[in-house]
C-alpha cells in the first residue's frame, strides 16, 4: 500500500457487511470499485487484494501512486484500469503548479506516461489516457478550468463505464437459457468494473431476469481472482455457484454438465483474439471440442483494432513470488529454492470464440469484418 494513502473513515468486515454496494452514509451515493470523493479531492478504490476477508477502500492523492495501485492490484479488470487512470489524470492535473496552459499539458503528459506503463496488456488503460489527453490538448481557457476538465472527463469515462456494462449485460443476457450452467473465468463483475461487470455482468442480469442458472467459478490461479473476488460478488448477489480448480473445467465440459462459457478480455484485436486472463486459452479450447459456446464480453474500449491479431498484444509477466508463495493447510506448495514463470494472460485465438458480447450488440464471425462495425457502431 501506498505509504501516504489514508484509509477511508470506514472499514467494513464483509461478515457485517449487509449489502454489496450499499450506501453510504458519508458520501451518500452508491459505492463504485474507484471513484472521486468530491468533499475531499481525491481518488477512492476498495482495496482489492484484502478481499474476501477484509472490505477496505483507500484514498489516493498522488497520480503517481495511482500508477502504483493499478502495478500492485488493489484495482484490477480492463474497465476499471481505465477510469482509474482517468481520475488518476485528475490527480495530476491538481498536483502541477503550472500556471499556464503550455507547462500543464506538458505536466499531464508526463503523467500519462508514467501511469501508461502500470500494466501494459489491458487496452483501457491507454484509452482512458488518450481520451483525457485529448481533452487536454484542444482545451481552450485558463489553467484552473482545464483542471476541472480533467475531472470532468474522468468522471464521464467512469459513468459511460457503467452505462456501457448494462447495456452489454442485456445483449449477453439474451443468450443465457432458463437452467444453463455457466464456467465463468476469473473476475469481470463491479470489482472489474466501475460497476455492474462484463460477463459477471450477463450472468447478473440473466439472474435478475428471472433465469435459474448455477456458475461453476475458475479459481484462476495464482491469484485466485474467481474463488476470491467472483465467489464473494455471486454470494451477495444470491446466485447459486460451485468454486471449482481451473482444470476441472474441461471434465465438467466433457462430461455435459456446462451449457455456457463466457469470459472478459483485457484487449481484443481486430481479428477477433481475445487476450484474457490466464487459463482463458484452455478453457476454450475444452469448450470448443466439446461443442459448448465460449462467449467473450468485451466493451468496445477493449477492442483494439490496430492490431491484426492477437500475437501482436504484450503480454504480462508478473512476479514469481505470486505463483511461490502459494501454501497447501498453511504450508508451501512448492520447495524452497524453486523458480516459477508467472504469465498473468494468454491468447485465445478467433476461432475458439463463439461470438463478442459489446454495448452495442453481439457480433459473430467473421469478426475482422464484423468488429470494426460495432467499434463504430454502425
Amino acid at each position: 500500500m501506498p505509504s501516504h494513502a489514508k484509509l477511508a473513515t470506514f472499514i467494513v468486515a464483509l461478515s457485517e457487511e449487509s449489502a454489496f454496494f450499499g450506501q453510504v452514509t458519508k458520501q451518500e451515493y452508491v459505492m463504485r470499485t474507484v471513484f472521486w470523493d468530491y468533499e475531499t479531492n481525491e481518488t477512492k478504490m476498495i482495496d482489492q487484494r484484502l478481499l474476501p476477508e477484509a472490505y477496505e477502500i483507500v484514498s489516493f492523492q498522488r497520480y503517481a501512486d495511482v500508477g502504483t495501485a493499478i502495478t500492485d492490484m488493489v484495482i484490477r479488470g480492463a474497465p476499471a484500469i481505465g477510469a482509474a487512470a482517468g481520475f488518476g489524470m485528475a490527480l495530476a492535473a491538481q498536483e502541477s503548479r503550472a500556471s499556464d496552459l503550455v507547462s500543464l499539458r506538458a505536466d499531464l503528459q508526463s503523467a500519462a506516461d508514467i501511469l501508461r506503463v502500470a500494466r501494459p496488456t489491458a487496452v483501457n488503460l491507454a484509452w482512458a489516457l488518450d481520451r483525457i489527453l485529448g481533452v487536454a490538448n484542444s482545451f481552450e481557457g485558463s489553467t484552473d478550468d482545464l483542471r476541472e476538465a480533467m475531472l470532468k472527463e474522468a468522471q464521464l469515462i467512469a459513468d459511460e463505464d457503467v452505462e456501457i456494462n448494462k447495456r452489454m449485460a442485456e445483449y449477453g443476457a439474451a443468450l443465457i437459457e432458463d437452467g444453463d450452467t455457466i464456467i465463468h473465468h476469473c473476475n469481470t463483475g463491479s470489482l472489474a468494473t466501475v460497476d455492474w461487470g462484463t460477463a459477471l455482468g450477463v450472468i447478473h442480469t440473466a439472474h435478475e431476469q428471472g433465469k435459474n442458472i448455477h456458475v461453476l467459478v475458475d479459481e484462476t490461479r495464482p491469484r485466485l481472482q474467481g474463488a476470491r473476488l467472483t465467489a464473494w460478488e455471486l454470494k451477495e448477489y444470491g446466485i447459486p455457484f460451485d468454486i471449482i480448480s481451473d482444470n476441472m473445467a474441461g471434465h465438467f465440459l466433457y462430461t455435459g454438465q456446462v451449457q455456457r462459457v463466457v469470459f472478459g478480455s483485457d484487449r481484443t484485436a481486430a481479428n477477433g483474439d481475445v487476450v484474457n486472463k490466464i487459463g482463458t486459452y484452455m478453457l476454450s479450447l475444452a469448450a470448443k471440442d466439446n461443442d459448448v459456446p465460449a462467449y467473450a464480453v468485451v466493451p468496445t474500449s477493449t477492442i483494439d483494432l490496430s492490431l491484426a491479431h492477437g500475437g501482436l498484444i504484450p503480454i504480462e509477466e508478473r512476479g514469481q513470488e505470486e505463483v511461490l508463495s502459494l501454501e497447501l493447510l498453511g504450508r508451501k506448495a512448492s520447495p524452497v529454492g524453486s523458480t516459477a514463470r508467472n504469465i498473468a494472460f494468454d491468447v485465445t485465438p478467433h476461432r475458439l470464440v463463439t461470438a463478442i458480447v459489446t454495448e452495442n450488440g453481439v457480433v459473430y464471425p467473421p469478426f475482422d469484418l464484423n468488429l470494426k462495425k460495432v467499434v463504430e457502431n454502425k
